[in-house]
């Protein structure tokens, strides 16, 4: 993957844009998730209803502390399993959208297990939507060539990297010991929720 794409992918998330992006799951769709207008794009190019969160991707778990505020056991929790395709609900800091959380007080943290996409969080300097790239309802992209044509059209720049695994995160509410969706790793989070 040459560095041009990454850092054009990066410039059009800083400017507001879209881009689409691989992780160790599925094909995802990045906006700056700071910014209440490019979040609600996302929305838009995917037709997802409002009252359904999108969570946020960062580069690694202190970066993730920047914008949650995590009890003692969801950071041992962060520290065990990520990064890694695990979607952690945390209490959300100031400055995190409401549309981000359908006006919720959590927010998903997602540390992606990819390099591409980790390059991809540093180097837009801000957390980024980790949503997949898909219209809602529709099934999830493993390669860029299975991207619905609205996605495509809405993001300024597609990174690929051939094909993703395609299990998709398991997203998890440590504080309450619930896993939201079953996904990858499901199993050892529940084992480990039971024991700690």
């Amino acid at each position: 993957m040459p560095s041009s794409s990454l850092e054009r992918a990066a410039t059009a998330i800083r400017t507001g844009d879209l881009a689409v992006y691989p992780t160790e799951t599925v094909y995802g769709l990045a906006g700056d998730a700071l910014d209440a207008d490019a979040v609600e794009r996302v929305f838009d190019a995917k037709g997802r209803d409002r009252s359904k969160p999108v969570s946020m991707a960062v580069p690694s778990v202190p970066a993730a502390l920047e914008h949650v505020r995590a009890t003692t056991r969801e950071r041992e929790f962060m520290a065990t399993f990520l990064p890694g395709p695990v979607t952690v609900l945390c209490r959300h800091r100031e400055g995190v959208p409401d549309v981000l959380t359908a006006d919720g007080d959590r927010v998903g943290i997602r540390v992606p297990d990819h390099r591409l996409a980790l390059a991809l969080c540093e180097r837009a300097e801000t957390p980024i939507t980790a949503t997949s790239a898909n219209v809602s309802g529709r099934e999830s992209a493993r390669r860029v060539d299975e991207l619905d044509p609205e996605i495509r059209e809405r993001a300024a720049v597609v990174l690929d990297d051939g094909e993703t695994e395609g299990t998709e995160s398991t997203v998890v509410n440590v504080s309450s010991g619930e896993i939201h969706r079953r996904g990858a790793l499901a199993d050892e989070i529940e084992r480990w929720l039971a024991n700690n």
